[in-house]
């Protein structure tokens, strides 16, 4: 192996060894991710567009990984930083390991670093700009220095579909039609909306008539990286589409609901990555165990008087779901179709089905 170095920009140093795609310097914003397994998904992951992983597990990589378990194109993260990446891997699924994946997928990656030290710096500090590889020193420290993150910049658009694309409904009878809107979805968010019917993706920039004239009979908002801020854009098509048409939205999707109904949006210190934070069903009492992946959120102070809370995060309080009645619009900001899970929110896909369908009946009775 190559030796390397992990340097942030506070300076901050760590020694490794490089693995994955060798480049000289890889830069990112770096974050940490507390799931156990699933690194697969994570780094297949559009979210993490503009951003390097760092494992809290210490072992990655001991199963594999295998063509199934993309959920993506490809990968969009900067960069992988784990404490051990396994030597040898075992599973009956598994077509090939990890580090072989990073390194045809093109993804440079750094192994040997000691995350716990890493990621007790992030978690006291916040995110934080970072530049691993070969090269020296210096350059590393100032290629980190360099960095802006993720704040004040659109991702979604170096994400979403260029070109619009279906996914044809589980049950062949099924007359549902869902027009999903790409910020950056995951590939199990568009079967899980399968389930109910079929799905038409169209790109993040879409607007609301394009959607409508699609006779869509419920719009669903998609995760993505980034900041909500950097796409009004796709806050103005949500703002078209109130009122008009049942909505369901995911992550960023949330965010940008959030926005679109004139909340603000604020980034966390280290944002949310994992698979096993708290939530509380704030209509049921219920709470629920989550995946998450996002670094701003929908500031639940600035919620409109049409507007609630329906979710909250039990670690720190931030608002996980919200909804407009009135517009037939929810959303949550963890991930119900979480792949490899938990699953506990699940039951969210089912009630945005019983939306569509109360939607279209009110709109034949009406007729």
């Amino acid at each position: 192996m190559i030796e390397g170095q992990l340097v942030l920009a506070d300076g901050s140093t760590f020694e490794g060894d490089l693995i994955g795609a060798h480049v000289p310097i890889a830069t990112g914003e770096v974050v940490f991710n507390t799931c156990l397994s699933g690194y697969q998904e994570v780094i297949t992951d559009p979210s993490y567009a503009g951003q390097i992983i760092t494992f809290t597990y210490p072992h990655i990589g001991n199963y594999g990984i295998n063509a199934t378990d993309f959920e993506s194109v490809g990968t969009f993260c900067r960069g992988v930083i784990v404490r051990d990446l396994a030597r040898r891997h075992s599973n009956y699924r598994a077509q090939a390991d990890l580090g072989s994946m990073l390194y045809q997928q093109g993804v440079p990656g750094i192994a040997g670093i000691d995350t716990r030290r890493l990621t007790r710096l992030i978690r006291d500090t916040g995110a934080i700009p970072g530049a691993f590889g070969s090269a020296p020193h210096e350059q590393l420290l100032a290629a980190a220095q360099a960095e802006p993150g993720t704040d004040g910049i659109d991702l979604v658009r170096t994400v979403t579909t260029p070109v619009g694309y279906s996914v044809p409904a589980a049950d062949p009878e099924s007359r549902r039609r869902i027009v999903a809107v790409d910020f950056g979805m995951k590939r199990n968010i568009a079967l899980s909306l399968a389930n109910y019917g079929h799905v038409d993706v169209v790109s993040a920039a879409t607007t609301a008539a394009d959607i409508m004239a699609m006779a869509p009979d419920g719009v669903f908002l998609s995760n993505g990286p980034g900041d909500p801020a950097m796409s009004p854009y796709a806050v103005e098509s949500i703002q078209g589409l109130l009122g008009n048409v049942p909505i369901f939205g995911i992550c960023l999707g949330h965010q940008l609901l959030g926005r679109a109904i004139g909340a603000d949006t604020v980034k966390l210190p280290f944002g949310h990555h994992g698979a096993n934070h708290p939530v509380k069903n704030l209509d049921t009492d219920k709470i629920e165990i989550t995946s998450q992946n996002h670094n701003f959120a929908v500031d639940a102070d600035s919620l409109p008087g049409n507007a609630e809370m329906t979710h909250v995060n039990l670690n720190d309080g931030v608002c996980e779901g919200l909804k407009v009645a009135s517009e037939q619009a929810f959303s949550v900001q963890h991930h119900p179709e979480a792949n490899p899970g938990p699953h506990d929110s699940n039951y969210l896909f089912g009630q945005f089905a019983d939306m569509m369908d109360h939607a279209s009946a009110d709109g034949k009775a009406a007729r």
